[in-house]
């Protein structure tokens, strides 16, 4: 399973990358999606906004605490988004240039923590 987090806002986005997000489901910032089995199309849509979104691997109880704590049902259903809090200590920074201890991008098992932070 892939999460995918949206850290970037709206301000000053390219358009194709805004529309990319959009169809990602990450309209708004703070906004989270996981994909059970990711397809092609959707791995390619992830590698193109990967400046703006913090995504990686996660694992089954944050997926249940995730779940549990902001799964919102929409007629029976399970919504397919969930929208976070910031997170508490805030963000490291969103990018160290040459350095790579930024959230965004790849953040492999990290990404269980910062969602746990974002309960």
């Amino acid at each position: 399973m892939i999460a995918i987090i949206r850290i970037h806002g709206m301000v000053k986005m390219n358009k194709k990358i805004e529309e990319t997000l959009y169809r990602l489901r990450l309209r708004k910032k703070y906004a989270c999606v996981v994909f059970q089995n990711p397809t092609e199309e959707q791995i390619g849509m992830i590698k193109k906004v990967r400046n703006f979104v913090a995504y990686g691997e996660i694992d089954e109880a944050t997926y249940k605490e995730l779940v549990e704590k902001r799964g919102k049902k929409d007629d029976g259903k399970l919504k397919p988004f969930f929208r976070l809090h910031p997170p508490r200590g805030g963000i490291d920074s969103k990018k160290h240039f040459g350095v790579g201890k930024g959230v965004l991008g790849d953040n492999g098992k990290k990404i269980n923590d910062l969602i746990r932070r974002m309960l």
